[in-house]
Parts: C-alpha cells; structure tokens; sequence
C-alpha cells in the first residue's frame, strides 16, 4: 500500500510517500512559508525535482498542492489520489489518552484537542494539517501517530514530579517524554543491526539535535525519557536550557524584573548551547568551526554537552542495571564523532572502547566500540518517516482485517 506521511507544522509541511511493502520512498518535499509567501521543494526516486514559490495562504493549499503534484502525469507518482491508501500524521501529544496510533476520528481529534495546553506550539498546527486532509480526502483512512506514545510505558516511579500527588491527578502534570518515534525506530533498528532480539537487550537510545534526548528501553519498552512535562526538560539542546533548578528563575525574574512569559522565552529561545556560547551559535557545527578557533565560550558549550548527554547514559544504565546497545542518531547525533567520542570517554566505567577510524565512517548503520568493548556502541540514521509509515500501515491492516 502507498501511505502518505504528513509532519505539519504552524507555518510548514512536511511529507512523504512510501510504499509500504518495499518500503521505498517513492516522493518526499516540504511546504514551507505557507500563510506567507508559499515555498514548495519536491523531490522523487525517479529523479523528479521541484523547487519553486507557491501560493498557499493555508495548510488545505499546501496539501492541495501535494496531492496535485502527486498525480501530476509528469512530475507525479500516483495516478490518482485513490491510490494513497493511508495518510500517517505525526501528531505530537497524545497526554495519557493514547498509548498507540489509532485510526482519527472525530472523537481522536477531541481529545487531542484537549491536550493542546500541553503541546501549544505543536498540536494545534498538526491538527490545522489533519483538518486539511480530511477535507480534500475524506474517504481516505487516516492514522494518527503519536510521539509520546512509545514513552508511555514508563512506570509511576519514572514519569511523576516530587509535586502534590493532586496535581497529578487534576492537571496530569508529570514527565511524558518526546521523540519517541525516533526512540522507537532507532531501538529497534539496533537491534535488527546487532543481530538481537529487540525483547532481549537493554539500549540507549541518544537522539541528539537541535532538540535532543535520551530514552531507557528496557526488553523493548521505554522506562525512562529525559524529555518531561514539555521538551524543555533534560538535556541542555539548541536554545533550550534543559534540568535547571526553579529557584534559580524565581530569583532571575526579580533580578531582571521579567514575568513569566519572558523568562520562557528565555528557558526556550536564548538557552542551551546558543546561551552558554554568549549568543554565538545554537549550531553545532559552527560551535565546533568556533571551538577549532580558540572561542573559549564554544567550547564550553560543547562541553557541557556532552557532559550532560553522558549523565543521563550513566543514569539509565543504572536504572536498566545494564546496558547491551548505546546508540546516537539525529543531527549531532549522527554527523559529529567528536561530540561522540568525548561523550564515550565518561562511560569508560561500562567497559566502552571506541574505534576512532568506525567512529568516522558514514553509513546508515555503523558499530563504532572496538571488539573490546563490552557495550556496543551504534551509530544509526533515525527515520521517523518510515517508522509513521510502518504504524500507519499496521493499523489500516488492523481495520481491514475487522471488515
């Protein structure tokens, strides 16, 4: 089946169309601008590109301008917008309404809709891209793929503040952890690398970006997720602050005579390795061009970094007792093996050993621990968009089999 992946975002969208068996990826793009002066990027396996100004003063001109495109006879891969079987949309907070996708209903979207207070800069504008759809393709199955979902596992001891337990039980404040279709992707891609049974081993997954985390799975669930109520919590990031202590903000905001609007900007815009570099960067490749130049602030900031990434590996290690699989992807991730390396020289203790020439390579998947090291340490590209494409999938068999 050929399934659409929709990631859409306030003022962009992003998209993919996959084929579910080989799971190739037959077009993907983005709407970018959309309200303001409309940008379209298109590309195809069959070497198709596009790249051009739109005019979409809204997200049902953007996905009008997809499927279009798609069914273009020249540029397109569908014949006709029947044969997209499935639209995947990332939705981002499901609260502890939702443990898995579902099919979107009227009453998924109610009840997404009433976790808006805790993703307000998220779920509205997946919602805006669901709305979109479902009006120009009502009679296509649409699935909803959550990312707090893979996280939802954790247990009360994990995911609860040291906050009056009412607050809880009245707000549902408590940890709900993010990213979790890459979390969920990347664990599971490890262990079909390592040769494991993913229900077997302990991993670490490191989804380090611009927004970065870290994830316990534990036999194939999640314990723990360094993300929390918001992605705001954890690690130091791009421009966010992560775990700072809230008195310090109580005490800044009569120093500086900020409300509290202000000082969340500040914890989410001004933070992160883009504050502890004096406003140099939140990019950690021009950090490290900076670093390589001498700029004592960038490489603080990198330091810093990677001493909180290995914190948390230390932490969860502990909380697994053990660890078989410690595994970085996203952005840094991925690209930065000296980010990686200084990282893995904190976690000697776990009998980690680095092969500095592996710890170079680039490729999907690599193992970049020696065949010393008693921790396989992994390199892997997440790919959220296949893993939205295979829950979409599994779900539409799901309803074709009650039929």
């Amino acid at each position: 089946m050929k399934i659409l992946v929709i990631n859409s975002g306030s003022s962009s969208l992003k998209f993919q169309v996959i084929d579910s068996e080989s799971e190739q990826v037959l077009a993907k793009g983005v709407c970018e601008r959309i309200g303001i002066d409309g940008r379209f990027t298109y590309k195809t396996n069959t070497g198709v590109s596009v790249k051009e100004p739109v005019a979409m003063k809204n997200h049902k001109d953007a996905v009008n301008t997809i499927l279009t495109t798609l069914a273009d006879p020249e540029k397109g891969v569908v014949k006709d917008f029947a044969e997209i079987d499935v639209i995947g949309h990332r939705l981002v907070h499901g609260g502890e309404k939702f443990t898995g996708s579902v099919v979107i209903t009227d009453e998924v979207i109610q009840a997404m809709t009433e976790c808006n207070d805790l993703a307000p800069l998220h779920n509205p504008a997946n919602l805006v891209g669901v709305d979109a759809c479902r009006e120009l393709m009502p009679d296509t199955l649409m699935v909803g793929v959550f990312d707090t979902a893979f996280n939802q596992t954790m247990e009360p001891k994990a995911f609860l503040y040291g906050l009056p337990y009412q607050y809880y039980e009245k707000h549902k404040i408590r940890r709900y952890g993010f990213h979790g279709i890459s979390h969920k992707y990347v664990s599971q891609r490890a262990a079909e690398f390592m040769g494991q049974n993913p229900k077997r081993v302990k991993t670490i997954v490191c989804h380090l970006g611009n927004g970065a985390s870290i994830s316990a799975v534990k036999y194939g669930k999640v314990i723990d997720n360094s993300m929390g109520f918001t992605p705001l919590e954890g690690l130091v990031m791009g421009t966010r602050c992560g775990d700072v202590d809230p008195g310090a903000l109580e005490f800044l905001a009569k120093k500086e005579n900020l409300d509290f609007q202000q000082i969340m900007t500040i914890l989410n815009q001004e933070s992160g390795v883009l504050g502890i570099s004096n406003n140099l960067s939140s990019d950690f490749r021009e950090l490290k061009d900076a670093e390589i130049k001498y700029n004592d602030h960038a490489a603080l900031a990198r330091e810093i970094f990677a001493y909180k990434v290995a914190k948390y590996v230390g932490s969860y290690a502990a909380a697994m007792n053990g660890v078989d699989n410690i595994v970085f992807t996203a952005g840094v991730g991925e690209n930065d093996s000296d980010i990686r390396e200084e990282i893995c020289e904190y976690l000697g203790f776990l009998g980690i050993n680095i092969d500095e020439v592996k710890n170079r390579e680039q490729a999907e998947a690599v193992k970049i621990s020696d065949g010393t090291s008693r921790v396989n340490v992994l390199v892997i590209k997440t790919n959220e968009e296949l893993e939205i494409a295979r829950e979409a999938a599994a779900v539409a068999r799901q309803v074709a089999e009650k039929k």
